[in-house]
């Protein structure tokens, strides 16, 4: 297979400051051993096939640090530059971006300059693959897509949809810790497999899920929940559903859309047929998100899930910081088998969207002590509402206490 000539952008600053927000372990390992992960990136997670590196550039604030995260390190500080020769024996050009005001570096206007420049090489870049979760890389992807360049985003957090929706691939946090931890990814262990009319061709077990949804659907007498049916069908299938992350869908509600049942009609938690059935909202299901909820959801891709089942997802993480020396990827999957032991079924990726809100609003699981559930719960939904006020989603005060009431969060004013 040919290889895809590929050019990596890496604002260093950008994703490890976030990754040691949200796992300070694998973020050490992401930046003492770029050499690792890069290489599980040249075959992993890819858009077209294989990459062939090209450009490899990390851009890097060397006077930059961190709040040391181990206190019996004898430093408060982890300093950007030590982590510099760790690139540079990767085969990383590390391109220095020292702080030209308060707050800011030129790392983004130089990574913008140099992937715009390249553009116009010799030698054709098919692939370029920016790791920043900056939302104003925003018209650096809409120049390249005007230029037919295949465009990957590694965010090292909840990126904004207006950002994420130009790629033509993303690479989430929890994929990219997985990638540095070497665990398997969906593109190792489910290559993609290119038909005659070049649509790609679903691995072998997507036909026995299209025919189990299909039966499930044409005999349902009524709407069927979809967190209890995504947790019927992953026991059915076996490991494989998220190998593959749902067959390559990205998610078990587009596996769903892919097969176009014949009038299907899908809510935040439901799927019915719509010429059987009414819509289970409007017949009086309590599922019903409040409209300032719907209204920020699709925004900051607030995971779909009832209002039960937050505090089980609180509950089930605060578990596991109790008995475990914290790794996202292991808690993730643990609070999710968990929480389907108990009869709930959530993803690890809406798992893992409320671990991170967790870390980001003030509660990491490896704090110590570890936060309890009602930490967890309140850090979440600050968060939640941190990110609406930075995307401009106006929400009055009543919205606001509305909105966490429905994530199951304590009112602060009570």
């Amino acid at each position: 297979m040919a290889r895809v000539r590929a050019a990596l952008y890496l604002d260093f600053d950008n994703v490890f400051s976030a990754l040691i927000r949200q796992d300070p372990d694998v973020a050490i390992q992401f930046a003492e051993e770029p050499g690792a992960w890069l290489s599980r990136l040249t075959t992993s997670l890819t858009v077209d096939g294989p990459r062939r590196w090209l450009i490899l550039r990390c851009y890097m604030n060397p006077g930059g640090w961190v709040p040391h995260p181990d206190p019996s390190a004898g430093t408060q500080r982890l300093y950007y530059s030590r982590f510099r020769p760790y690139f540079v024996n990767a085969g990383f050009e590390v391109i220095d971006c020292p702080r030209l005001t308060h707050t800011k570096n030129a790392a983004d206007i130089r990574m913008v300059v140099d992937a715009v420049d390249a553009l116009g090489d010799p030698v054709q870049h098919d692939e370029f693959v920016i790791a920043s979760g900056d939302s104003d890389m925003t018209p650096l992807l809409v120049r390249l897509r005007r230029a037919d360049r295949r465009t990957t985003i590694v965010s090292p957090a909840d990126a904004a949809l207006a950002f994420t929706s130009v790629a033509d691939r993303l690479i989430t946090s929890q994929e990219l810790l997985e990638l540095v931890q070497g665990e398997p990814v969906e593109s190792e262990e489910q290559p993609v497999v290119v038909t005659a009319s070049g649509e790609p061709e679903p691995p072998a077990s997507f036909g026995q899920f299209r025919d189990l949804v299909t039966w499930r659907f044409t005999a349902a007498p009524g709407p069927l929940n979809l967190a209890s049916l995504a947790h019927d069908l992953r026991r059915q299938l076996g490991t494989g559903v998220d190998e593959s992350n749902w067959f390559g869908f990205g998610g078990f509600v587009r596996a769903l859309e892919s097969l176009r049942l014949p009038h299907a009609k899908f809510s935040n938690h439901f799927v019915w047929d719509d010429s059987r059935h009414g819509p289970p909202e409007t017949a009086g299901g309590a599922g019903s998100a409040p409209e300032p909820v719907v209204r920020l959801s699709a925004p900051l891709g607030l995971p779909r899930l009832p209002r039960d089942m937050w505090p089980p997802v609180y509950q089930a993480l605060a578990d596991y910081a109790a008995g475990h020396h914290f790794n996202l990827t292991e808690a993730t999957r643990w609070a999710r088998d968990a929480l389907a032991e108990q009869g709930v079924d959530v993803s690890r990726s809406a798992i893992a969207f409320v671990t991170r809100g967790t870390a980001f609003g003030g509660a990491p699981l490896y704090r110590t002590p570890p936060p309890n559930a009602e930490e967890v719960a309140t850090a979440f939904a600050d968060n939640v509402l941190n990110r609406a006020e930075a995307a401009a989603i106006a929400l009055t005060e009543e919205e606001c206490a509305e909105v966490r009431s429905w994530l199951g969060a304590p009112d602060p004013k009570a």
